[in-house]
């Protein structure tokens, strides 16, 4: 059987990716096709498969500024030969989904979640705030509105949507009229441990620095509080995060699994302050046997329980998550309780429900779709 793997880009390790390597470990002989990769941001796991980019790899600045070809890839996704392909699986958060695939391949589709800044989050990404209302209104509206009804019509080339959560489940059932499978990522808990040493005084968040995480929010409460906050990660909102930071903030930068952990292990509480689809943040503290602190909609409330785990706060803004971190010093939060919670959400878990979802898939009648 011919295995071909589609993802939308491979620029670094975040949650889709460790999705992937799990499938790559599960097809180990498959090709991967992806709109951008640049060697060594991924896994060996990933990139010991065949890779195969897209014809944008080649743009001008693609490597620091690949996004703004975002009009042009659903083109690029749909120029993929996957002649001769009994299987397609795509990871899918953007394009990676209205792959073409050949006519008798069956075609499972990870969704990770619909367009976000093309269906519901148009304004965090590309609002008069961050774009000008000129280039919002008559330049970037009319091109998300394009990829939208692209991202609806080419729903029906996936035979089995699966879903990260029930959030997103519910997401692909608004917007695409499909039901979903719910098959939860993977997070490596036998590398993700508590360690014997004393959570420190600071609050941690782990986060690609893009609008919908909320940063600012974290800034803002722990600002308020006069506590520490460590943030780890990289993104385009960067800098105007650092503007408005003061010196009680540190910015880690990307790091390493291993300087990850640590930094999870010694943190009073991790904190998602934004509406995650699913989150493996919060499960990766877990299993380090540290508390979270989230946003209470979207995967968190899959993943936190409220005065066990963590805390859930209700609303999307300062007071809000800061009133939450003053409830942190009411609560004694036991590290078993938080690793059963980990492990539910085990690696082995997610690669036994993918290949049971596959092999159902490949066993139902052609021309199935759930």
């Amino acid at each position: 059987m011919k295995v071909a793997l589609v993802h939308d880009w491979l620029t670094g390790m975040r949650g889709g990716e460790k999705v992937l390597e799990v499938v790559c470990g599960l097809y180990p002989d498959a090709d991967i096709h992806t709109l951008f990769h640049w060697r060594g941001s991924v896994s060996p796991t990933i990139e010991r498969h065949r890779i195969h980019t897209s014809f944008l790899q080649h743009m001008p600045l693609a490597r620091s500024q690949y996004r703004r070809y975002l009009p042009l890839f659903p083109f690029a996704i749909e120029q993929f030969d996957l002649d001769g392909c009994d299987l397609v699986i795509s990871s899918s958060h953007c394009a990676a989904k209205g792959v073409v695939a050949p006519g008798r391949a069956r075609h499972v589709c990870y969704c990770h979640s619909p367009m976000r800044y093309a269906w519901d989050q148009f304004d965090a990404y590309f609002g008069p705030e961050r774009v000008g209302a000129v280039a919002s209104r008559w330049l970037y509206r009319p091109v998300l509105a394009r990829l939208a009804r692209w991202d609806a019509a080419t729903a029906h080339r996936v035979h089995r949507f699966v879903a990260n959560s029930r959030h997103v489940a519910a997401r692909i059932r608004r917007y695409y009229n499909r039901e979903a499978t719910i098959v939860y990522p993977p997070v490596d808990t036998v590398f993700y441990q508590p360690a014997a040493v004393s959570p420190e005084s600071h609050f941690l968040i782990v986060s690609a620095f893009v609008p919908y995480k909320r940063l600012e929010i974290a800034i803002d409460a722990c600002r308020r509080l006069g506590a520490p906050l460590r943030i780890a990660g990289d993104g385009p909102d960067r800098e105007r995060l650092q503007r408005m930071s003061g010196p009680d903030v540190t910015f880690l930068g990307p790091l390493s699994e291993e300087q990850l952990r640590g930094e999870y292990q010694r943190a009073r509480a991790v904190i998602m302050p934004g509406e995650e689809d699913f989150g493996i943040v919060p499960v990766e503290a877990q299993a380090c046997g540290r508390p979270v602190v989230a946003l209470a909609r979207g995967g968190a409330l899959e993943t936190v329980a409220d005065g066990d785990t963590g805390v859930l706060f209700a609303d999307a803004s300062a007071e809000s998550l800061a009133d939450a971190l003053r409830r942190m010093d009411d609560i004694r939060f036991d590290t078993a309780r938080l690793r059963a919670s980990a492990e539910r959400f085990s690696r082995d878990h997610h690669a036994r429900a993918m290949q049971t979802v596959i092999d159902d898939t490949l066993a139902a009648p052609v021309g199935t779709t759930w």
